[in-house]
């Protein structure tokens, strides 16, 4: 039995908790994984740290210790989330994997289903209120390429890329150009490995400085404005890089991020390597026959490892039932700011794409949402 489920302790299920135990509202949290934040603890490179300053980042009713740096290391986050959640008394149930979500009409509550790995038994509660805290980022995706199971050296998704340490001297292919992609190809360049780094479609470049003043700008002026700014600087910054195999899109960084929930690129010193020759922009690729990749301009190379930053899929909608709040690649369907609350006590929290500010605001609409209903 349990008035509230949360699913998920992830940064938006550890936040959601926190609300609602600090309105003194009971809840339940459960988690698949052995650890709190396990994408952050176990599944994410060295060098990452947060892209936007940490007053962006905070979750409800808890700042950054004021020693830490404006962006915060991945290890310094994961301890914010340690003290946060011994300050609002935050113990998620781990090892629970949830099997099945359904809504009893007749009793007016949720029954969930939930494996407990450690056991293998079947835990059934029944909840007036299920939030789903999956996080945008919750199994890893790769696609599928001919060919790559012939491909004899090292793959590997970017959730289990640690350093370029041991890819010294190595060429590596990176698949995908999000803010992942492009930090590892740049780690992977600062250890001395010989990077390429496909790039299928025209990015946005920022870097801290830009990405600040966009934000600083927005409550201001209209989206519109702010890109025509934002993009004269970074042409400004960057210059033509068209030359190098990458184009920027038609549509601003803020209205993509807004309508697409496409991040745009924060460089960190990926460009300077790629305007070099250290890092490589290749075209898509087609094919994989043994250690060569074929590309679609019909060039051949060898390569001696390929990581695939190439995102996550979230498999809410195999065990979520009676749902309408979440489309099928689960993501809330409403668009922001009226996402989070769906029919017959069901949430979500942190998956409108609007980051970590973005759940807490979620987290916080929720708890008092719940606590008025109780």
């Amino acid at each position: 039995m349990g008035e509230i489920i949360v699913v998920g302790a992830g940064p938006s299920g550890i936040a959601t908790s926190a609300c609602l135990n600090n309105l003194s509202v009971p809840n339940i949290l459960v988690e698949r994984e052995d650890c709190f934040a396990s994408l952050w603890q176990k599944k994410t490179y060295d060098r990452l740290h947060l892209h936007l300053a940490k007053e962006a980042c905070q979750l409800p009713h808890m700042s950054f210790p004021t020693e830490y740096p404006t962006y915060v290391s991945r290890k310094q986050f994961v301890q914010y989330l340690d003290d946060y959640m011994s300050h609002f008394d935050v113990k998620p149930l781990y090892h629970r994997s949830v099997e099945c979500a359904t809504y009893d009409e007749v009793a007016g509550k949720w029954c969930i289903k939930v494996r407990n790995i450690d056991s293998d038994e079947v835990e059934e509660y029944l909840a007036k209120f299920l939030v789903v805290a999956t996080g945008e980022t919750s199994d890893a995706y790769v696609p599928e390429v001919e060919g790559l199971d012939s491909f004899t050296g090292q793959v590997l998704h970017s959730t289990m890329y640690k350093s370029g340490e041991n890819f010294q001297n190595k060429n590596v292919l990176v698949v995908g150009c999000g803010n992942s992609g492009m930090e590892i190809a740049l780690d992977l360049a600062n250890f001395g490995a010989k990077p390429s780094i496909v790039v299928r479609s025209p990015i946005h470049m920022l870097n801290r400085e830009l990405m600040s003043i966009g934000v600083g700008l927005a409550p201001y002026l209209s989206l519109d404005m702010v890109d025509g700014a934002v993009v004269l600087l970074s042409k400004l910054v960057f210059g033509d890089m068209t030359k190098y195999g990458i184009e920027r899109p038609k549509e601003g960084p803020f209205l993509r991020k807004k309508k697409y929930g496409k991040f745009p690129f924060i460089d960190l010193g990926t460009v300077k390597k790629i305007k070099s020759g250290e890092i490589q922009v290749v075209s898509s690729f087609k094919s994989i026959k043994g250690d060569n990749v074929e590309f679609e301009d019909g060039k051949t190379r060898r390569f001696d490892a390929i990581v695939f930053a190439t995102g996550f899929k979230r498999s809410t909608k195999k065990w979520l039932k009676d749902d309408f709040l979440l489309d099928d690649d689960g993501f809330a369907k409403q668009s922001f700011p009226s996402h989070w609350k769906g029919c017959n006590g069901l949430y979500c929290v942190g998956l409108s794409r609007r980051g970590l500010f973005g759940a807490g605001m979620d987290a916080q609409n929720i708890a008092n949402d719940i606590k008025a209903l109780l």
